[in-house]
């Protein structure tokens, strides 16, 4: 047997997990097993009109299955996009959702999905204290995931991010039941993923494992889970955006994606709470954004993870492990996959941090840093990552 037919497998850890390249062929199967009948097909603009779309709805058809597809989510989803979908599912009298896409269509879908069956706006179910408990949950649509990124791993989340127009906050929706009853994780429908939109993902995988690890909520289980994910991106990610045809990168990748999304449930921290903002003023790419910051909020963190940081620089066999060893890794990834050293690549300039900072300081990620943040540390932060001043000691 091969190295890319082995990476294949039936897992159920946090949900139904169909792994493998070719898997896509299995979907007609697992929307019969979750029980869609007349499923709506959603995923963002760009993939619309791409292969990756049209070849799974003649799959859908040719299966007795046809889908309906809806495709007008922005890439950082909002209200009105989920409202869009509402209105289309209902129109077309659909059964399940059908969640096709990186982070933006798997988003939307599973936000589509729990407010079918809703009569509060979807603001009455962000995450916030017990607020979930207001979901009627008769009403939710069964969700069907395939992920075609490897940066989110959404199809293993129990909630969406969107933006909310009204402040251009971003805002997590959640409830237990958001995470997809099945996924079809098919790293084959990722090799056509350019290098930089592979790099931005990648990164963003990191982040989560990353985050979670350092958290300092006790979760030991997420901590393990992070540590070995991050053991495979060290390995892998050069590699996928080096050669995008690889399968045994990518398939690395798409599972180091999943276990980002499975590890943050021991919380996130600065870097994406700086990145929420810049997504939902500049609509710049999540990925990106996280890994510009990446390195100024490790800095930052010093002080609160450098013995967490050695373990972690022993477990990723890097030279004189210590904390300077996973900065110096973090930076030379960003180099050899081309992220850029500072924020002001995406548009952000020193003026915009006190806004941003009031933003980022309302976001949730903010109470899983490993160190206490306010609008004045995010400030300087955001000036740091804007003038490329690094405070590492």
């Amino acid at each position: 047997m091969s190295a890319v037919q082995s990476l294949r497998g039936n897992w159920n850890y946090p949900t139904t997990i169909r792994f493998g390249a070719g898997r896509i062929a299995e979907l007609p199967d697992v929307c019969r097993e979750a029980g869609i009948a007349k499923p709506l097909l959603i995923t963002d603009n760009g993939l619309s009109t791409l292969p990756v779309v049209t070849e799974t709805l003649a799959l859908l058809a040719a299966a007795g299955a046809p889908a309906g597809l809806f495709a007008d989510v922005r890439p950082n989803p909002t209200a009105a996009d989920v409202e869009a979908g509402v209105a289309a599912y209902r129109a077309g009298g659909h059964d399940g959702v059908i969640a096709l896409g990186g982070g933006s269509g798997l988003d939307a879908a599973k936000a589509i999905a729990l407010m079918v069956g809703q009569d509060r706006p979807i603001w009455d179910f962000e995450d916030r204290e017990d607020w979930w408990t207001r979901v009627k949950v008769d009403g939710m649509a069964p969700v069907v995931a395939v992920p075609t990124t490897s940066g989110t791993g959404s199809e293993v989340g129990r909630a969406s991010v969107i933006t909310d127009e009204s402040d251009h906050t971003k805002k997590i929706i959640f409830h237990p039941r958001m995470m997809p009853r099945i996924v079809v994780a098919d790293p084959a429908l990722t090799v056509g993923l350019p290098p930089k939109v592979t790099a931005a993902v990648g990164m963003d995988a990191l982040s989560h494992n990353l985050e979670a690890y350092c958290s300092p909520f006790y979760h030991p289980i997420a901590q393990g889970v992070a540590l070995e994910a991050m053991s495979l991106i060290k390995q892998w990610l050069p590699v996928a955006v080096r050669d995008g045809k690889n399968i045994e990168a990518r398939s690395h990748m798409m599972v180091a994606s999943s276990m980002g999304a499975t590890a943050f449930q021991k919380g996130l921290g600065a870097m994406h709470s700086l990145s929420h903002p810049c997504g939902a003023l500049l609509d710049s790419h999540h990925g990106l954004t996280i890994g510009i910051v990446m390195p100024y909020v490790l800095a930052f963190n010093r002080p609160a993870i450098e013995e967490r940081m050695t373990a972690l620089a022993r477990y990723l066999d890097l030279p004189s492990p210590s904390f300077r060893a996973v900065l110096d890794w973090v930076l030379a990834l960003r180099q050899e996959i081309g992220i850029p050293d500072r924020l002001d690549a995406i548009g952000v300039t020193r003026d915009m941090a006190p806004r941003l900072a009031e933003m980022a300081a309302k976001d949730p990620s903010c109470g899983g840093n490993p160190r206490e943040v306010n609008a004045q540390t995010l400030t300087r932060l955001y000036e740091d990552a804007v003038d490329g001043r690094f405070r590492a000691a």
